[in-house]
């Protein structure tokens, strides 16, 4: 190992080899490496050059390694030299200076004694040990650094991967803000013509018609609590009451995704089963004999559906037994369906006085008149309101929805609007269902066979029967009390 008089000497020749003298009233530099080595003794010893600045330190004396090093640095080897750390970032270090003809700059209080200060208490034992850098935890991106200038966007972290500083809340994972959706190309129309020509690249917005659509569907689509009753009534026949319960029924189940199902409590031989396709001879009278229903597919096979996913339960074809449904037989039927089914449409006969009316009544949640664009049909559904609330049935009226069957176009010579508004006066709406030839041949009745017209005023149905789907979840009338007894009819 070289002593500090070999050094010194060394320093001496060097310094002699040099042309000019160094300045009297300033210190030569030292390299911040050697000064642990060296005492105050051999920097006293080595003479001063009278001018120029300091020459360059020979290749045997060992250089700073990877100076200004951003990870934690390892203590000095020898036993008498002071343990330190490196200034934090941002200030320059004294040995890094450009100047050399400048005195060293004094090192940061916390970075400890110079070297070549004594050293206070007893050295320290053992290996060497590694002293975090100063300042704290890293810096991350964006935040400022401990002297409060930011470290500015872009700049990379010191250690792993950013994250959101500490005390603030990291932005959160909303789909709505991470994700660029897609647009759904137009449907139908000219805008889907334009959008398959050019390939995507021109893309019109939907029509008013589309988005009309849409917020309809959003309104039928509504949640609903338990099972919600509908009943399709009227006093008078072939105005089209079962094509009526048909065409919402497979509106229902069309655009939801729940199950539907439409019961023919039609005493006197209801058609109902006819307008869909018939996959079972069951009738009501096979769902109260069969003590065996516990699942749903159990009650599946007494029905049958059609394509738009319509369920339909069918009345006793003999009339004898039809005769013989009464409001007992009505309220187990709906205990059944209630358990399996969201929407249950009852198409009711003519006869409101049948016994089991009282239960169709009771139960339902929403009523349904069904009414004809003609003079006499008007005035059947008007007496059919009449009867309703002379029997206790008001809060049902107040609450029901008119639908007007269209005639033939060019037939009808009655003022519609005029019609519309004397049922607004006591219901709470009033649709119109235009003529269509496929739903007046009396048969299965198929949606996509129908006229644009005709589909959209049984999905403007379908929505307005849809807004009580919340009152009924809010206000669920128990199934056993008689809302008769709470209104009294004034002549």
């Amino acid at each position: 190992m070289t002593g500090p008089s070999e050094v010194a000497a060394s320093l001496k020749d060097h310094a002699s080899a040099e042309s000019g003298t160094a300045r009297p009233d300033v210190a030569p530099q030292e390299h911040p490496q050697s000064q642990g080595a060296h005492s105050e003794a051999a920097r006293s010893a080595a003479p001063q050059s009278e001018a120029g600045p300091p020459a360059p330190l020979p290749s045997w004396i060992p250089a700073a390694e990877n100076e200004w090093a951003s990870g934690p640095v390892a203590a000095p080897q020898h036993p008498d030299a002071p343990h330190f750390a490196p200034p934090p970032r941002g200030t320059m270090p004294p040995h890094a200076a450009p100047n050399h003809g400048v005195p060293p700059q004094s090192l940061p209080p916390h970075a400890g004694p110079p070297f070549g200060a004594p050293q206070q208490g007893p050295p320290q034992q053992g290996p060497p040990q590694q002293v975090p850098p100063q300042g704290g935890a890293p810096q991350h991106l964006g935040a400022p650094t401990e002297f409060g200038a930011p470290t500015g966007f872009g700049a990379p972290p010191q250690f792993g991967t950013p994250v959101a500083p500490q005390g603030q809340n990291a932005p959160g994972l909303d789909s709505g803000m991470l994700l660029r959706k897609a647009r759904r190309p137009p449907r139908s129309g000219w805008r889907r013509t334009v959008h398959r020509i050019s390939g995507g690249t021109i893309s019109p917005s939907e029509s008013r018609a589309t988005v009309y659509h849409d917020e309809l569907v959003r309104q039928l689509n509504a949640p609903v609590h338990g099972d919600f009753r509908i009943a399709v009534l009227s006093l008078k026949g072939g105005v089209g009451k079962t094509t009526t319960t048909v065409g919402l029924g497979s509106t229902f189940a069309s655009l939801r995704g729940d199950r539907v199902i439409a019961v023919d409590a039609n005493p006197d031989l209801g058609t109902l089963s006819q307008r869909v396709p018939q996959q079972t001879s069951s009738t009501v009278q096979d769902v109260l004999l069969d003590d065996q229903i516990h699942r749903y597919s159990d009650v599946r096979r007494h029905t049958s559906q059609s394509v738009s996913r319509l369920e339909v339960l069918a009345s006793e074809r003999d009339p004898a037994t039809a005769e013989t449904f009464d409001e007992q037989d009505y309220r187990t039927v709906i205990q059944v369906l209630e358990r399996f089914y969201n929407i249950i449409l009852t198409d009711c006969g003519t006869g409101l006085s049948h016994s089991a009316m009282d239960g169709v009544l009771d139960l339902a949640h929403s009523l349904i008149i069904v009414s004809t664009a003609a003079l006499d049909g008007a005035r059947s559904a008007s007496a059919t309101l009449d009867w309703l609330e002379a029997h206790g049935y008001g809060h049902l009226v107040s609450r029901a929805v008119v639908v007007l069957s269209g005639p033939r176009r060019g037939s009808a010579s009655i003022d519609l609007t005029q019609l519309a508004q004397h049922f607004l006066a006591r219901t709470r709406a009033v649709q119109v269902i235009p003529f269509d030839e496929h739903l007046s041949e009396g048969a299965e009745v198929d949606l996509d066979l129908l006229a644009k017209s005709t589909r959209r005023s049984f999905v403007e149905l379908a929505a307005t029967v849809a807004e009580d789907f919340a009152l009924v979840g809010d206000h669920r009338r128990r199934d056993n009390v008689d809302p008769r007894s709470a209104q009294t009819w004034q002549p």
